[in-house]
């Protein structure tokens, strides 16, 4: 089901992937570069409602119009934080997540909106070959408000491998992956086995959240 939710920022699209028995609902952003399409999403949509997470896929206001440029961060926490109600409607705990982007906006809004848990999927620590401009202080501050926090990374993710990560966070590897999961060919980890792992990695977490 897509329900079209108005935003200060425009109309935004929620694709909903319920539960047949729900107890929680896992609202999952997109990054700057793609949409709700995005392999890892669609794998996870597609895996936690047998494990009783709704999915509630989020597409942007500035794809919804068509654009193929994200707008500055403030807009898109506008527009996310506008959503919750839509996410809190049917009456279960909401865990705020996204991917790389859409990360960023789960974890700097997750505690004023009341988020049960976070979980940050190919979370950009850094630019590309820039460490020095370091986003952690974004991922600390969920952990630091007291919400559970899970990061999933590439292990050649160019934005930041699970091992530059600061402590305080225990990123997931997938083996070979880059920003988006991708894994090569020739790797001893094949890409449909790598998600599995990704959304098995997911609902394991998930069941010790939201009580």
């Amino acid at each position: 089901m897509i329900e079209t939710v108005p935003t200060p920022a425009g109309d935004a699209r929620i694709h909903w992937h319920p539960a047949p028995r729900a107890r929680l609902v896992l609202a999952l952003g997109h990054g700057a570069g793609g949409g709700v399409e995005a392999r890892d999403l669609q794998a996870l949509a597609a895996a936690l409602p047998a494990h009783g997470v709704t999915v509630a896929l989020v597409e942007q206001p500035w794809r919804v119009a068509g654009k193929k440029v994200a707008p500055a961060p403030k807009t898109l926490d506008a527009a996310w934080t506008a959503l919750w109600p839509v996410l809190r409607k049917p009456g279960l705990p909401v865990v705020a997540g996204g991917r790389s982007a859409g990360a960023r906006v789960a974890c700097r809004t997750a505690a004023g909106l009341g988020a049960a848990a976070v979980l940050a999927l190919s979370f950009p620590l850094h630019p590309p070959g820039k460490p020095e401009k370091s986003r952690a202080d974004e991922l600390l501050g969920a952990a630091g408000a007291g919400l559970p926090v899970l990061v999933v990374q590439g292990a050649k993710d160019p934005f930041g491998r699970p091992e530059e990560f600061p402590s305080g966070t225990r990123p997931v590897p997938v083996p070979h992956g880059d920003h988006g999961f991708a894994v090569p060919k020739k790797a001893d980890v094949g890409q449909e086995e790598a998600l599995a792992g990704i959304a098995a990695a997911v609902a394991e977490w998930l069941a010790g959240v939201g009580g």
